[in-house]
């Protein structure tokens, strides 16, 4: 030290000292920010830029040692003694969360691809007004609540869920000045703004992760987001028609939502929809999900944690709104671990959590079940500023190929590559079930892989169409994943001289209903002079009007978002066509169901004993199909392994480059009696009683499901019951998954189903549709044949009916013949070497 420099270094330190709070001192720092922001356009040239400082070397090299000591090498152990529920359908998922959010005391971490805060939570939405999910934050916020949310910032251009409108409507539940200002924090990410975030943009991946944490206590993992669309129960009707009143409907605004015939229309205003109920029905939703108690609930908090501070360091580093979290078990020299950062000049506090010590979690100190489990993802240097992990990928791989017996799959997409010959497709879920298959084939042991997945993505418009080339473009990847080209996964099969068609079974599900529009409510509309569409819209403003309308930056306006005149306007045309119900004979009991899918469950009745209030004739126009999306992540093998969550079977959620995904490995040690192959089998509770729930749902061997939920078991979270596993002959008949018995009614119950469809609907894609012009001979583009309706309006009614009672549960065979004959996807300015990434 030179002469005098303490000195010197004591003197400066005491003037930066009494420089603090001062506007020059503020204008300072102020520069320091500028300076940085402006710094973000390096980040062009350097993609590698938040890993090549020597600390974040540091960081990287940890978190690889972590990572390689783990199975599947993941961030998160193996953890022993979770106690972990399954459900099935939004139905029970979102009342489970209904009652765990009104329990929170500390914490809600939330983290969705999309949140609509107007979701109802429990249905019917008219009687349940109080468990609309924006109602349900709001009320734990004023009680003191920490409220935290990621969601996915998406390209307006490109996808409707309008995040803006998410953030601002719940930003703006608790004003200032009143209970709860400041509890409710909404980050999303990527930005797109290039003069804010320059090189740390990205347009074509998504956070696609769906979880909750309450409290440090209980986590949600799956595969269902809250938001429209998602809600559905196991009958999955299609019409929310209600001539006995409005106020019965089950899917208000634009939660009622068919994406093959029209998307998502400015979600901001939540209680318009220009698809009308009376004229075409819904697409049902098929989702699967978890809740869980034990060691994993802190993995899936840590991961919350590393991207809420991440997004804070990626954008909101300079904004005192957000505060950086850190977190017990993650402190002092490993508080890196979790993206937390200590920058010179800090904005905002450092908030610990959990709030109270972790130590007084129950599960801290024993485990609470059965299941030995562990938390996987797909995440990287743009999602959480990390090295690539793909370990969700490494879990699937290892465990179908470690398959014994089965492979039990449903997903929304299946792109997947068999080898390196299939660019641009690279993850090797294919070649794990070829091996799979290929071992069982040449040892003689019978072993199937049962995939099920939509007929069609979602995503509106005719296949025929230019505007669906990029629908097509994943469908024609998913059939030469599956069986077309010499890299699929049958003819790699068949390669080595085993017969794929012995061991590989792909399905899809369709439903259908009838929409209860009785000439009694047409005589309404005609009386009255309104739509039912306007008597729909004016419900929603009733029940969904008092919320968070803004979506702009500007400051949100509380309350409505309409004038009063139109909201006058509305009351006047409901007032209307109630004025008119004496008149019309509505006033006394409507005998005709409001939806008739329950008739393709257990003790559903038949479609030729249902009651109609009018001429059978004009019942055929009501009857309505479509496909019942498939939305679950889900992997069960051999009735011992699951693995639930938001990861697709594609390149987007399976290489950690693209979408960032959150997933959970489940083997239960609670090993109960079963059967595998007509022999004696110990099969893992978890799993056993999971796919025998799925597989009776799909096969019609549950009965429908009532709509007041509040004596399920199965819509608990998992601290108040176990699930109920519906005990009884359909349960004992599902009992082993290999079973001939059992493979034959699947079998058949999708060859009669499929053959239904076609007769009646023309239901698309089919095997009869090789190439464009078969699709024009099958299925005429006319005004007369609206899509989802019966396609003969000659057929006879009593014929209708009785064809319909033929359909059991939802299963259709996949047409693997759909347009085999003709190129789905033409390379052009949709597909091309830029753009083939978005589709895998």
């Amino acid at each position: 030290m030179a002469p005098g420099e303490d000195g010197d270094s004591r003197m400066f330190a005491g003037l930066r000292d009494r420089l603090k709070g001062t506007n020059l001192y503020d204008a300072k720092i102020g520069a320091i920010h500028i300076k940085n922001k402006i710094g973000k356009f390096g980040n062009l040239i350097n993609a590698n830029h938040r890993h090549d400082e020597e600390h974040e070397k540091l960081t990287d090299e940890k978190r690889s040692r972590i990572a390689e000591s783990h199975r599947f090498e993941s961030f998160a152990p193996e953890r022993d003694g979770n106690k972990i529920k399954w459900y099935v359908d939004g139905q029970d998922y979102f009342y489970a969360v209904s009652v765990a959010l009104e329990k929170a005391k500390e914490t809600i971490y939330i983290e969705d691809w999309w949140l609509s805060p107007e979701l109802f939570l429990r249905r019917p939405p008219y009687f349940n007004q109080e468990y609309r999910l924006d109602q349900v934050l709001k009320r734990r916020a004023e009680a003191g609540v920490k409220i935290y949310v990621v969601v996915y910032k998406e390209v307006a251009q490109a996808l409707s869920c309008n995040s803006a409108h998410t953030k601002h409507a719940l930003h703006a539940l608790c004003p200032e000045g009143t209970p709860g200002y400041g509890n409710i924090h909404v980050m999303r990410h990527p930005d797109h703004n290039v003069f804010e975030n320059a090189g740390d943009m990205t347009f074509y991946w998504a956070h696609h992760e769906k979880f909750i944490v309450i409290d440090y206590e209980i986590a949600f993992i799956g595969g269902l987001d809250l938001c429209f669309g998602r809600w559905d129960n196991r009958q999955h009707p299609l019409a929310d028609v209600h001539p006995a009143g409005v106020q019965n409907e089950m899917f208000p605004g634009q939660d009622f939502n068919n994406n093959r015939i029209m998307d998502f229309q400015s979600v901001d205003d939540w209680k318009s929809n220009e698809l009308s109920k009376a004229d075409f029905g819904r697409m049902p939703w098929h989702d699967v999900a978890m809740c869980v108690i034990g060691d994993c609930v802190y993995d899936i908090a840590e991961h919350f944690v590393l991207r809420w501070n991440f997004v804070k360091r990626d954008k909101y580093k300079r904004s005192e709104n957000f505060d950086w979290l850190t977190m017990t078990g993650r402190e002092g020299e490993n508080e890196d671990l979790v993206a937390v950062q200590r920058p010179k000049h800090p904005v905002g506090e450092y908030v610990h959590h959990p709030v109270s010590p972790l130590e007084s979690r129950a599960w801290a100190h024993e485990h609470q079940g059965t299941v030995h489990a562990q938390v996987v993802r797909s995440s990287c240097d743009w999602s959480s500023g990390i090295l690539t992990e793909h370990s969700i990928q490494n879990a699937y791989c290892e465990t179908i190929r470690n398959a014994q017996h089965f492979v039990y799959i449903e997903n929304q997409f299946f792109i997947t590559a068999t080898g390196e010959e299939q660019s641009p497709i690279h993850n090797t879920i294919g070649k794990a079930i070829v091996d799979a298959c290929v071992k069982a084939g040449k040892e003689g042991r019978k072993f199937r892989v049962i995939i099920v997945i939509p007929a069609i993505p979602g995503f509106a418009g005719d296949l025929r169409d230019d505007a669906a080339m990029g629908t097509r473009a994943i469908m024609d990847y998913q059939y030469k994943s599956i069986h077309r080209g010499p890299d699929s996964i049958f003819e790699q099969i068949k390669s080595q001289g085993v017969d794929p068609k012995q061991h590989v079974f792909i399905f899809n599900l369709r439903s259908y209903d009838r929409l209860n529009k009785t000439s009694a409510m047409i005589e309404q509309e005609e009386k009255s002079g309104v739509k039912y569409q306007d008597v729909q819209r004016a419900e929603a403003e009733e029940i969904m009007g008092e919320g968070v309308h803004s979506t702009t930056d500007e400051k949100p306006t509380v309350g409505d978002d309409i004038d009063d005149k139109e909201k006058e306007r509305l009351r006047d045309l409901k007032r209307r066509f109630e004025a008119q119900r004496g008149a019309v004979g509505l006033d006394k009991e409507v005998t005709s169901k409001d939806s008739i899918a329950e008739t393709a469950m257990l003790n559903g009745g038949k479609v030729s004993e249902q009651l109609w209030d009018d001429d059978l004739e004009k019942e055929k126009d009501n009857f309505v199909q479509e496909e019942l999306y498939i939305h679950g992540k889900l992997l069960i093998v051999d009735d011992r392994i699951v693995i639930c969550g938001s990861s697709n079977i594609n390149d987007r959620s399976q290489l950690g480059l693209h979408d960032s995904e959150l997933s959970i490995v489940m083997e239960d040690y609670n090993l109960m009696d079963s059967m595998m192959d007509g022999q004696p089998f110990k099969a893992g509770h978890h799993a056993a009683t999971l796919r025998r729930m799925l597989w009776r749902e799909h096969l019609g061997l549950l009965p429908a499901q009532p709509l007041d939920a509040s004596k399920d078991p199965n819509a608990q979270p998992v601290d108040v019951c176990p699930n109920d596993i519906m005990e009884g002959p359909e349960y004992e008949f599902v009992a082993d998954p290999m079973s001939d018995q059992v493979w034959d009614m699947w079998t058949g119950n999708a060859s009669t189903n499929t053959q239904i469809f076609r007769h009646l609907f023309r239901a698309d894609p089919d095997d009869n549709i090789k190439n464009f012009d078969d699709y024009e001979t099958f299925l005429p583009r006319h005004k007369k044949f609206r899509q989802g309706h019966l396609h003969d309006p000659f057929m006879p009614a009593e014929e209708v009916r009785q064809k319909l009672d033929q359909i059991k549960g939802h299963l259709v065979w996949m047409p693997l013949d759909f347009l085999c004959d003709a190129p789905m996807a033409e390379k052009g300015l949709q597909v091309n070497a830029y753009t083939e990434s978005i589709y895998t």
